[in-house]
């Protein structure tokens, strides 16, 4: 759910936060006492107008905005982080809710929903588990597609017995409207 800022204005940071700038993707630091204003809430990431441009900003920083943690329902995920009963697809099932919880700062539709994910694997070798995920852009040109790959690469790495995650931007076949889902469109009002 997309929210908005609750103070209609600025917000001011509370503390020093680290930030992704948009589109390069390099980090940086926003101290406290920096006034932003929320533009987007989405994927437990909030994306922060600041005299120096867009910025990223993570959950793990909501409280420095004055906000609550966002949470999502995440049944895979939970349950590969418990380690209870885990079975190969489960691993697949929650790299795939971690996708849907990774957004371009423009657009309010997950990467999945966008259509943007071409393949996902969760492969294992001598007992490493790695998730290997071909992507995409809504443009060849997006300078966006670094940030958004690191993102979900970052996100995969969160569920417990994924050793690490490779995100490749590929361009063939050329993504179109035609790939968002009804659930997609439905949020960009295309239906």
């Amino acid at each position: 759910m997309n929210e908005t800022n609750p103070n209609g204005g600025e917000l001011e940071l509370s503390r020093e936060v680290e930030a992704i700038q948009i589109p390069s993707g390099d980090t940086f630091k926003l101290p406290a006492g920096t006034k932003v204003i929320l533009t987007q809430s989405l994927g437990r990431t909030y994306t922060v107008a600041t005299d120096q441009g867009l910025a990223r900003i993570s959950e793990q920083y909501s409280d420095a905005l004055g906000l609550e943690e966002q949470t999502t329902e995440q049944p895979a995920t939970e349950k590969v982080n418990s380690d209870v009963n885990v079975s190969d697809g489960d691993y697949k099932d929650a790299v795939w809710e971690q996708l849907r919880t990774v957004f371009d700062p423009e657009i309010p539709v997950n990467i999945v929903d966008l259509g943007l994910i071409y393949d996902c694997n969760v492969i294992e070798e001598n007992g490493i588990k790695q998730a290997s995920v071909k992507m995409t852009l809504t443009a060849p040109g997006c300078g966006m597609g670094p940030t958004i790959a690191a993102d979900a690469e970052n996100k995969i790495k969160n569920i417990n017995g994924i050793d690490g995650a490779k995100v490749e931007l590929v361009w063939d076949p050329p993504w179109t409207q035609d790939m968002i889902s009804e659930e997609g469109k439905m949020k960009l009002g295309m239906i």
